[in-house]
């Protein structure tokens, strides 16, 4: 005996084949994204295997501009297991060309759209990174020190940073030249008030500068071990472009200690200095998990803090950091400037194994103010 279904009964009979389809292609699709050895979600294989265009969100955080979120359209030239297989003669890995475009905006009426990439030349023995945006930024200037009210202004115009590469022998260490391009015109929301008197202010700025790059950690993302760290110095000359003469300069390094298997110490120290006719909007500022952006400035900022890793199982790991920074220069010997410090916690989770990446969320407070990071590899930068 044969049975034919129609109307309502069919149509129920052909859902429900084309939802176990659909369940049963969305099952595979998920097989993608879990590890082979422990079943838990992991994104290796498709990161290793990824050509293309891939969209990558971005989440905003940051309490000097709000919450916000944009995308980036990023391009892969070849993916990361095919760069992976183009080992130079002493075996080093060569990086992928990755070009990217996008934008973000966020809630206190910030916005910017970039484009930039990093490309690799000659066997990794060049380098080049860079990118332009387009951007109206909108924030608050708390004075030199960063102890007076808040005032309001905005940014707005164009950006441009440019990197050349070239790799010291066979080394770990990099000797880099920059160009760095800025056309932004600043507006206060209260022009004229007395806390503005004598401030620099400028709208093209054009620097040429140099660094010396050192980078032995184990993993490009989250490492366990080695260091990291650089001596930058940029000089601004209407020479070249720029409508006011001053320079800037940066030293930093960032160190990783394994304890055993559990265990992961970090250590940061960070300094910056400016001299000359430095536009506000360009003097040092602290750069410190829960101080808000351009919140605490000076001629000249530190930063020392640590960080512990502890990798509670093979997936999961717990973060504490206790870091302080300090400001002055302008008006104050070290000892009488403007200081902060700042604690916090929060979790990462192994999302490619086989890229050592983890991803996560730091909750932070400083005396300045609180905030949470949604945090990709290290939150160092």
């Amino acid at each position: 005996m044969s049975v034919r279904l129609a109307g309502p009964a069919a149509g129920l009979l052909w859902l429900s084949m084309l939802l176990a389809a659909a369940g049963a292609q969305a099952a595979s699709w998920f097989d993608r994204f879990k590890d082979a050895d422990d079943g838990q979600l992991d994104l290796s294989e498709w990161l290793l295997d990824q050509k293309g265009f891939l969209p990558v969100p971005i989440i905003i955080t940051e309490p000097a501009v709000g919450y916000g979120a944009g995308v980036m359209a990023t391009f892969f030239r070849e993916s990361l297991r095919e760069a992976a297989s183009r080992k130079t003669e002493d075996g080093r890995l060569t990086p992928p060309d990755i070009y990217a475009i996008g934008g973000a905006a966020t809630e206190n009426g910030t916005w910017i759209g970039m484009a930039g990439g990093m490309v690799s030349f000659a066997e990794d023995a060049y380098r080049w990174r860079g990118g332009v945006g387009r951007t109206s930024v909108n924030l608050d200037y708390y004075g030199i020190g960063g102890q007076g009210p808040p005032l309001g202004y905005n940014l707005d115009g164009f950006v441009s940073m440019q990197e050349g590469m070239l790799r010291l022998g066979q080394s770990d260490v990099w000797l880099v030249g920059r160009w760095n391009y800025l056309d932004l015109k600043s507006r206060f929301n209260l022009e004229g008030v007395p806390a503005l008197n004598g401030l620099e202010r400028a709208d093209r700025e054009s620097g040429l500068g140099l660094s010396v790059e050192v980078d032995t950690r184990d993993n490009i993302f989250t490492p366990s071990r080695g260091w990291t760290g650089s001596l930058d110095a940029t000089f601004y000359d209407p020479d070249w472009g720029s409508d006011t003469r001053f320079q800037s300069y940066r030293g930093h390094a960032f160190v990783y200690f394994p304890i055993g298997r559990e265990f992961v110490v970090a250590g940061r120290i960070d300094g910056r200095a400016a001299a000359g006719q430095v536009p506000f909007y360009m003097l040092p500022s602290v750069d410190l998990r829960g101080v808000p952006a351009a919140r605490l400035q000076d001629r000249r900022t530190g930063v020392v803090e640590t960080e512990v890793r502890w990798n509670i199982t093979p997936r999961w790991a717990a973060i504490g950091f206790v870091g302080g920074a300090k400001a002055w220069g302008t008006a104050t010997s070290f000892s009488d400037g403007a200081d902060t410090s700042a604690y916090g916690a929060g979790f990462r989770y192994l999302i490619a194994k086989r890229l050592g990446l983890y991803m996560g969320v730091d909750v932070a407070k400083s005396t300045l103010d609180h905030a949470w990071y949604i945090q990709v590899g290290s939150a160092w930068r």
